[in-house]
C-alpha cells in the first residue's frame, strides 16, 4: 500500500521543530534561517553585531517567521555557552537542528600566517562548531530526532586558492561529520555536511569584484555561474527533513560540478 498524503506532507515539513543556526543574518546563514522557518521550524540565531541582528529580527517578525536571536562572538568559548543556554530556553530544552554556519577567512601564503591568525581562524571556523556540537548534544538527544549540518567548503574537499588554514579548518569539519555520524547514531542524531563553492555572499564580495578572477571560477564550473545562497540553504533544509532520515555522515558539494571537473572542455 502506498504512502498516505498526510504522511508525505509530514516527511517534507519541519512543523513543530526547532533549530539553532549560527551567523543567521547574512548570506548562506540568512538563507538557511528563512528556508527552515518557511518549512515550519522555529529558529534561534546569532550575529556579531546588534544592529544586524535587530534589523533581521524585525524583518522576520513582520514576515510572520518564528525567529529569536542574540549577539554572539563565536570565537569566544563563554559566548558559545551562553548562546546554547539561550537557545535551549527558546526551544524548551529540545533542539531538532544545529546548523554550524559561521566561518571567516584570511587569504595569505602559508608562510605568511601568524600564530594569532592560526588561533583566530581555527577557533572561529572549527573549534566553535566542535564545541557547539558538544554543548548541543543533550538538547539534540532530547528531541529524539536530531540533525546537525555543518556548512563547510569545497576547500576542504579539493585544493583551491583559499589559504591553507581555511582549507584545514573545513577539512577538519568534513572529518568530524563522519565521526559524529557514527558516534551519535545511537542517540538518533544525524550529522551531515554541505560544502559550497563560490556563492554570492559578503565573505567573497571583494574577490568577485575582480572580473578576471570570476572568469577563472566560471571556467572551472560546468554550470558556468556562481551559486545563490538559497541554492545552498535548500540542501541544508533537505538534510534536516524527515524525508532525509536515512542520510548521515555525508559531505555533499554544492558546486555546479566544480569538484568533478578534472579536465573537460
Amino acid at each position: 500500500m502506498g504512502e498516505s498524503s498526510s504522511s508525505r506532507q509530514q516527511r517534507w515539513s519541519l512543523q513543530g521543530m526547532t533549530a539553532l543556526v549560527t551567523g543567521g543574518t547574512k548570506g548562506i546563514g540568512r538563507a538557511v534561517v528563512e528556508e527552515l522557518t518557511g518549512l515550519g521550524a522555529a529558529v534561534y540565531t546569532c550575529a556579531r553585531t546588534e544592529k544586524d541582528l535587530n534589523e533581521c529580527l524585525t524583518q522576520w517578525k513582520e514576515a510572520g517567521l518564528h525567529v529569536g536571536g542574540s549577539v554572539c562572538d563565536l570565537s569566544s568559548r563563554s559566548a558559545r555557552e551562553e548562546l546554547v543556554e539561550k537557545s535551549s530556553s527558546f526551544c524548551n530544552g529540545k533542539l531538532n537542528m544545529l546548523i554550524n554556519n559561521v566561518g571567516t577567512n584570511m587569504r595569505k601564503p602559508t608562510v605568511g600566517y601568524t600564530a594569532e591568525d592560526f588561533s583566530f581562524l581555527m577557533s572561529t571556523n572549527f573549534e566553535s562548531a566542535y564545541h557547539l556540537c558538544q554543548l548541543s548534544h543533550p538538547l539534540l538527544k532530547a528531541s529524539g530526532k536530531g540533525s546537525i549540518v555543518f556548512i563547510s567548503s569545497v576547500a576542504g574537499v579539493v585544493a583551491i586558492f583559499s589559504g591553507t588554514l581555511y582549507a584545514a579548518s573545513k577539512g577538519a569539519m568534513n572529518q568530524i561529520t563522519k565521526n559524529l555520524a557514527c558516534e551519535w547514531a545511537s542517540d538518533k542524531i544525524r550529522v551531515n555536511c554541505v560544502a559550497p563553492w563560490y556563492t554570492k555572499t559578503s565573505l567573497v564580495e571583494k574577490l568577485l569584484e575582480d572580473k578576471e578572477f570570476v572568469e577563472k571560477i566560471l571556467d572551472r564550473t560546468p554550470l558556468r555561474r556562481l551559486a545563490e545562497p538559497h541554492e545552498v540553504s535548500s540542501l541544508v533544509a533537505f538534510l534536516c527533513l524527515p524525508a532525509a532520515s536515512y542520510i548521515t555522515g555525508q559531505i555533499i558539494s554544492v558546486d555546479g560540478g566544480m569538484t568533478v571537473n578534472g579536465f573537460y572542455i
